[in-house]
């Protein structure tokens, strides 16, 4: 059985600290891969994690960086480059968090914010990690996204429309740089599991349940696992998809 194999390989994750970047990290790890952890204000988590990797004795470093500037982008690129090489994998998973409402009552940093972690996020790493990449002929972009992108249900305007910007930002870089052999592809998480739900027993939802097709909601180990697929070779001829892995909840038309 062919199984996914990232050894040689530089991954960055960002957003590692969060509930599900740190499984995506320890999850492509364990497939192999070196990892820089990113955060942007947790570095005792960071540290952590990354000492946890380096015990399974894969090579990590955690860098720093708020992922809405392009300056702090390329300092980032530069210290993966200089202590790690290269970075084949980028997985774009950081997102400013904020209180959910209406349209109406929504503030406009919201949208603002919403729109420098999805979108300018998306376009900064681009321009950071992609030029290399090209000269290499490979490299794997990941974002991940939501199946709320698809939901559009009450009070998720600012999430959503951040979310729906990054989805063509990656479907159009997945044109631009094909030819490179660089793939770009989303998942898109459902309400998922995490390790916050295991310690404070919450893992089920009947309400949110009933709606899925498989009947529960995915795990934060779902959600790595797409991304540690899309980032190996057995997806290289896979590009420009947005995948959900939420159970059926939601399902792109064709």
């Amino acid at each position: 059985m062919v199984g996914i194999d990232l050894k040689g390989r530089t991954a960055l994750v960002t957003g590692a600290t969060g509930e599900l970047g740190r499984v995506m990290a320890r999850t492509l790890a364990a497939c192999g891969a070196d990892i820089a952890v990113h955060y942007n204000s947790n570095a005792a988590k960071a540290l952590e994690l990354a000492e946890e990797i380096k015990s399974t004795g894969r090579r990590a470093i955690v860098v720093q960086a708020d992922i809405t500037k392009l300056d702090d982008i390329m300092a980032m690129r530069d210290k993966v480059t200089a202590e790690l090489g290269h970075v084949h994998i980028v997985v774009a998973n950081a997102v400013i968090q904020y209180q959910w409402t209406s349209v109406l009552e929504q503030s406009e940093e919201d949208y603002r914010s919403q729109f420098e972690s999805c979108v300018l996020q998306s376009v900064h790493l681009a321009k950071a990690f992609v030029p290399a990449m090209i000269e290499r002929g490979a490299g794997r972009m990941i974002g991940i996204n939501t199946e709320c992108a698809m939901q559009n249900f009450e009070n998720q305007s600012a999430y959503v429309a951040g979310k729906r910007g990054m989805d063509g930002v990656y479907r159009i870089l997945a044109k631009e740089v094909g030819a490179s052999q660089i793939t770009v592809n989303q998942v898109a998480p459902g309400w998922t599991i995490s390790e916050r739900d295991r310690a404070n027993g919450t893992e089920r939802s009947e309400e949110y349940d009933s709606r899925v097709p498989l009947k529960h909601r995915g795990t934060d180990q779902d959600i790595a696992n797409a991304v540690a697929f899309l980032a190996s070779d057995l997806a290289g001829f896979i590009t420009g998809a947005y995948i959900p892995v939420c159970g059926g909840n939601v399902m792109p038309g064709i």
